[in-house]
């Protein structure tokens, strides 16, 4: 009896928690998972070292420095999302644009040109260093202008193109980038890129001693590699991402944004109306390249290097994998797959992988789940395009365009409908009992 009021209790309780939740406003209501997921975000770095390291099938949470880099991952599907989601170019090179923001900040934030010296703003490298050194959180700024501008240039020959040409031509320019920069140390006697052993060592941001003094941050900084705490890199890229994503956001509901949704929706009805295409599409593939720019830039600093090895094509899928997961054109939805996705190339498959040859299979027939990596996020997408074609977090839009082309939207009505032979209509057309649709 006594358990039963106490269940009696409880389910009242969240009775009158529901009720109060219901009478908050939506924008609220909306508003406070967000707030939730960035302050479990935000104190991320406190508590992961507390996670136990024997969780189920994933054994523990991705550590500091890797987190950072998935993070500049999920920063560039937000990017690549602007080009597919929202004006609906496939692009298959956008590793481009990561390539160029990388070597921007090599070429502005370390000794590669040692045949000058230039120092403005950088922090902890002496008077006497040859080369390039300007401040990083300037050079983030430089990279993106750089990279955008990058973008301008590959898409005013490639846009005039639709569908599988675009992305041919994108995937060219994809592979043109690595290969350029692998062999751009012999260019007339001049050395680029430093070739396939790339620029190393990229100066750091120069966080540390000054912001720990300044705001008493609990973060201890040493001489250590890398020069400058994860716990600093993480809350920057953290930033970056939420910076990313409000500008996102601004622009989908600008008039700029609905004219690429217009592109997406139908090219040749959206230039009827008015819509510049060319300039619009390579709007599109500007604001895509800014992000992808600084991205590239943070992760060169964040390794203190940037080397060719890192800007493969697999990267361009990779990234496009993580816009198809989420949702086309959905900024959460990328946001949540790119965070699996990333996680599962860095730390995931190999902890799962671990986790299923001590637990299901014997010591005689161990697999190495990350060397099939690749064909696990192949499975991962047909499931998706079988199951929920919309994603993960579907934008509404095209959720319900999708519905409604698949579940008896108007062009799967039938042309005519049978009517009673008695109705007003009947035998219209020579044909008894039918008439044509409305």
């Amino acid at each position: 009896m006594r358990g039963y009021r106490q269940r009696a209790v409880r389910a009242s309780r969240l009775s009158r928690v529901a009720e109060a939740w219901g009478t908050l406003p939506e924008r609220t209501r909306s508003l406070t998972p967000v707030v939730i997921v960035v302050a479990l975000a935000v104190t991320y770095p406190f508590y992961v070292d507390s996670v136990p390291t024997n969780l189920p099938v994933i054994k523990t949470v991705p550590p500091l420095h890797d987190a950072v880099t998935i993070l500049v991952f999920v920063m560039m599907g937000v990017g690549l999302n602007i080009v597919v989601g929202y004006a609906g170019l496939l692009d298959l090179g956008y590793v481009a644009f990561y390539a160029i923001g990388a070597y921007t900040a090599g070429w502005l934030a370390s000794g590669q040109f040692e045949q000058v010296k230039v120092h403005f703003g950088a922090v902890g490298i002496p008077s006497s260093a040859t080369g390039i050194h300007i401040s990083i959180w300037l050079v983030l700024l430089i990279a993106a202008v750089v990279t955008a501008v990058g973008g301008i240039l590959i898409g005013l020959p490639t846009l005039r193109l639709r569908g599988d040409y675009l992305a041919i031509v994108t995937l060219g320019f994809g592979e043109i980038i690595p290969q350029f920069v692998r062999n751009g140390d012999e260019l007339h006697g001049f050395d680029l890129t430093h070739g396939t052993f790339g620029i190393s060592p990229i100066d750091p941001p120069g966080f540390g001693h000054t912001l720990n003094s300044a705001i008493g941050l609990p973060v201890r900084y040493d001489e250590s590699f890398p020069p400058t705490p994860d716990r600093l890199f993480f809350w920057t890229i953290l930033a970056l991402i939420l910076l990313t994503l409000f500008c996102s956001m601004r622009l989908r509901d600008s008039r700029l944004g609905r004219a690429w949704i217009a592109i997406r929706e139908d090219e040749t009805a959206a230039g009827a109306m008015g819509i510049p295409l060319m300039r619009t599409k390579t709007w599109a593939y500007a604001g895509g390249a800014f992000f992808g720019g600084i991205a590239g830039a943070y992760i060169a600093t964040f390794n203190s290097g940037a080397f060719p090895t890192q800007f493969d094509f697999n990267i361009s899928v990779f990234l496009l994998c993580m816009v198809i997961l989420g949702g086309m054109g959905s900024l959460w939805g990328v946001v949540v797959a790119g965070t699996i996705l990333a996680w599962l190339n860095f730390d995931g498959l190999g902890n799962i992988g671990s986790w299923i040859n001590t637990t299901l299979l014997p010591s005689s027939h161990q697999i190495d789940v990350p060397k099939y990596s690749f064909g696990i996020y192949g499975i991962i997408i047909v499931l998706m395009m079988l199951f929920r074609p919309t994603g993960l977090i579907p934008e509404r839009r095209r959720k319900r365009e999708i519905e409604e082309a698949t579940h008896g939207g108007p062009l799967d009505q039938p042309l005519y409908e049978m009517r009673g032979a008695d109705e007003p209509g009947a035998g219209e057309r020579g044909e008894p009992g039918k008439v044509p649709r409305g």
